[in-house]
């Protein structure tokens, strides 16, 4: 939504990181392009050091993404900040089917096993971003790890926006939302931000929004190519796409300390904020898991709690779950995402704050008819009363002298 109002409170909510007890063999990063991120500041913590680098993107003769031989035992910082063991009680997002346009997802991941469907060559995910992120909306604890998506019982459609390598492109991304909003998905998540398409990513988005499915995207890149940078290496500031469209919903990320990564690329009018460093996931293999950070991950998020809000409130349109989400949000600069309050708050503030009160109305002037016939009715009953008051004075004294009249001195 692009016009929303930013709204200001007093302070921030500082999350508290969570150390990650890991288990497995030996930390190891994968090789990445140049422009993917490194795990994010505070990576360098205990624990989620072991965890290996998500990879946004791979360079040529780079290898797929394999499995990770780390576990993280504990729950990540952001369930912690979304407060997702309550919203969770309330619900789990069974029912809701959210589509995920990105690298692909793979089918085989345990923790989203049976929830998977993937349109074309959606199932390979050589980079495992679509994965990653697939996982951050929908995956179910398993045993031995604290790990948890948003919505951990949606339905995942698995659509590729991107090349085998990550390169995202608009025509990719406007046909995955396309086909999407035809398969009956109603929320769609797209894991990239890019800087040109506005045409047919903006007609992607109407499209969805005809067959009431929520666009949710990134506001800003989580990492930005060589190419793209400015002549002195500054980085552009949008808009990105699909995120600018109207109707969609803009994400970024914060993270445990309550700002963004330091040097992360700046986000285009975002309209919803949400943890996006140093998140914890499942990769494309196996139940290992990942860390990463960025406005992608955010996005994934808000677009497992807007599966939550459908869930629990069917009846709700795909404008009226982006208003929720943003009404209930914690005040800031940008709106914080609160899935809880989303789910909980009643009445529905998002139809409070639509209604119109009437306009204050005068009441008619009084009929002065009525007004002066008091009046004469009053005076009447007034002559009547002095009357009596001097019949009674005077008839004693006729009777007393007979009715005659006074004589004389």
């Amino acid at each position: 939504m692009r016009n929303v109002m930013k709204r200001r409170g007093a302070g921030l909510v500082l999350a508290i990181a969570v150390v990650l007890p890991v288990t497995g063999g030996p930390a190891f990063a994968l090789p990445a392009a140049p422009a993917a991120p490194s795990a994010g500041p505070g990576a360098d913590g205990p624990g989620a050091t072991l965890l290996p680098p998500l990879p946004v993107r791979l360079g040529e003769g780079n290898p797929c993404t394999g499995a990770s031989d780390r576990t993280a035992t504990g729950a990540a910082w952001s369930q912690t900040a979304l407060g997702l063991s309550r919203a969770q009680r309330i619900s789990r997002g069974g029912g809701v089917t959210v589509a995920v346009v990105d690298t692909g997802v793979a089918p085989g991941v345990p923790s989203l096993s049976g929830r998977v469907e993937a349109a074309g060559g959606a199932a390979g995910d050589c980079v495992g971003h679509g994965t990653f992120a697939a996982g951050l909306i929908a995956a179910a604890p398993e045993k031995g790890s604290g790990i948890t998506g948003t919505a951990p019982q949606a339905e995942i459609l698995a659509l590729t926006g991107t090349d085998d390598r990550g390169v995202p492109s608009a025509e990719r991304v406007a046909a995955g939302i396309r086909t999407a909003a035809d398969r009956g998905a109603q929320v769609i998540y797209v894991g990239h931000a890019l800087p040109a398409g506005r045409t047919e990513l903006t007609a992607a988005v109407a499209h969805a929004a005809r067959h009431d499915a929520l666009v949710v995207a990134p506001a800003a890149p989580d990492a930005v190519p060589r190419e793209e940078l400015g002549p002195d290496g500054e980085m552009p500031e949008g808009p990105y796409w699909p995120a600018a469209a109207p109707g969609a919903l803009a994400v970024v990320d914060f993270g445990p300390g309550g700002v963004r990564q330091k040097n992360a690329p700046p986000a285009h009018e975002p309209d919803l904020s949400a943890p996006g460093s140093e998140m914890v996931s499942v990769g494309p293999e196996g139940s290992g898991h990942y860390i990463g950070s960025g406005a992608s991950l955010a996005a994934a998020g808000v677009a497992g709690a807007a599966a939550l809000v459908r869930a629990y409130h069917p009846g709700l349109t795909a404008p009226e779950v982006t208003r929720r989400l943003l009404d209930t949000a914690y005040p800031s600069d940008i709106p914080r995402l609160d899935p809880y309050a989303a789910l909980s708050l009643v009445p529905d503030r998002s139809e409070t704050l639509a209604r119109t009160p009437a306009p204050a109305r005068m009441p008619p002037p009084a009929d002065p008819a009525p007004h002066h016939r008091s009046l004469t009715i009053a005076a009447a009953a007034l002559t009547t009363v002095l009357l009596l008051a001097a019949l009674a004075a005077v008839i004693p004294r006729g009777r007393t002298r007979n009715w005659r009249p006074p004589t004389g001195p």
